[in-house]
């Protein structure tokens, strides 16, 4: 990975570990890491696989904003954040948050605000293939689809 960076998008897996060190320090009592996963089954329905793709430096740089905020708001936390882009299949680890702080509370805390704030406004868009078929997910807290039209930038096909 050269050099560290706490916040980053990469179509390589993610290096959970890596992330989890870079939060470790003397006086963090706690460390909490989400793993968020591809998973088999959406509401009945069989999933296979699903792509990812972001706005990779904004993407970036709303990761470091928010892990700034976190910091600021939790007093005393580290935080590490990476999401992967491109194709996964079931099981494959989508987004890495790992959150250290003197006390469990505020790890806990920001690590479940952290993905919750990723889903809100970090420009990462997923498409979800199914057994009949498949749809870009127009945010990932899932309330606007492109059923019936292009993603951010994609271009009309001629």
């Amino acid at each position: 990975m050269g050099e560290k960076r706490n916040y980053f998008v990469t179509e390589e897996p993610l290096p959970t570990e890596e992330l989890i060190q870079s939060v470790i320090r003397p006086e963090a009592g706690a460390v909490t890491t989400f793993i968020g996963t591809v998973r088999e089954l959406t509401e009945g329905k069989r999933t296979l696989s699903l792509t990812y793709e972001a706005y990779k430096p904004m993407a970036e740089k709303k990761l470091a904003q928010l892990g700034a905020e976190l910091e600021a708001k939790y007093e005393g936390t580290k935080v590490a954040m990476a999401h992967r882009i491109g194709k996964l299949e079931i099981s494959e680890t989508a987004v890495v948050i790992a959150v250290s702080s003197p006390h469990r509370d505020a790890s806990f805390k920001a690590s479940r605000e952290a993905i919750e704030r990723i889903k809100e406004f970090v420009p990462i868009w997923k498409k979800e293939h199914w057994e009949d078929g498949e749809m870009w997910i127009g945010d990932q807290l899932e309330n606007v689809s492109y059923k019936d039209q292009k993603k951010p930038g994609e271009e009309e096909s001629p």
